[in-house]
């Protein structure tokens, strides 16, 4: 015996039930022209309502799904700047020699509008960290990269990431430099030129990393005010950060 699907079960449930309706109406009123009628001035507007539903409505569920998708994604996010990012910025911010310009424009405060946010993403689209690292810099950042490349490579795994392009360039660009770092295997007799070629890695990584983290600090402002709260007391970009809350 053939089992039917409960798709098809339901629709044939339901043109049977129009059937019998269509049949019931001529047996009651003796009128199947205008029964007619207005069934095919329905059918007029089939293609109409195959428009709303499959282009509009579709359209609209896709958004929806988007937008649940993208509030999963910020929670990978942050798990990445809790585990990576800011352990990364921290190390990087230390030998760029013209920090205290983006300190300025990131001393994030807890009620800080729209429009701060705004003017903080067009300053870093701009800037360029200038960096003076020594071979024991590059060391650091090369064992504290390696540390943390199986998270990092975990993340590139998961196939959401592809809805989320800024971020996993970032990843990418994260990876490259651990492999550059991991390639040399003598990092404190490297020559300057090839210094000069690391430095260019860390200021695409740096750049990237702040702006991924200034969009983040303004989603965590906009959804988790109590998130945003202890990110804000952590600052990287805040000499005076601390998580303690001392008032």
């Amino acid at each position: 015996m053939v089992r039917l699907s409960w798709k098809v079960s339901i629709s044939l449930v339901l043109v049977l039930s129009s059937a019998f309706l269509c049949l019931l109406h001529i047996l009651l009123f003796r009128d199947a022209k205008t029964l007619f009628f207005y069934l095919f001035l329905d059918i007029v507007f089939v293609p109409v309502q195959v428009l709303l539903v499959t282009v509009i409505i579709e359209k609209l569920l896709s958004e929806r799904e988007k937008q649940a998708m993208m509030q999963k994604l910020n929670m990978v996010i942050g798990a990445f700047f809790s585990e990576v990012g800011r352990g990364l910025m921290v190390q990087m911010k230390g030998t760029c020699l013209n920090f205290d310009e983006l300190q300025a424009h990131l001393s994030i405060r807890p009620q800080w509008p729209k429009g701060s946010f705004r003017s903080a993403k067009a300053f870093v689209e701009t800037y360029e960290c200038r960096f003076g690292f020594e071979r024991s810099n590059l060391n650091e950042l090369h064992q504290f990269l390696v540390s943390k490349r199986p998270f990092v490579l975990a993340l590139l795994q998961n196939p959401n990431l592809l809805e989320h392009d800024a971020f996993t360039s970032l990843l990418w660009t994260v990876c490259h430099l651990t492999e550059e770092l991991d390639a040399r295997t003598g990092i404190e007799f490297l020559p300057p030129s090839d210094v000069r070629h690391l430095e260019g890695d860390i200021q695409r990584a740096f750049g990237m990393l702040v702006r991924e983290w200034l969009t983040y600090m303004q989603h965590l402002r906009d959804n988790y005010p109590y998130i945003y709260s202890l990110a804000i007391r952590i600052n990287p970009f805040n000499p005076q950060a601390s998580p303690v809350i001392d008032e």
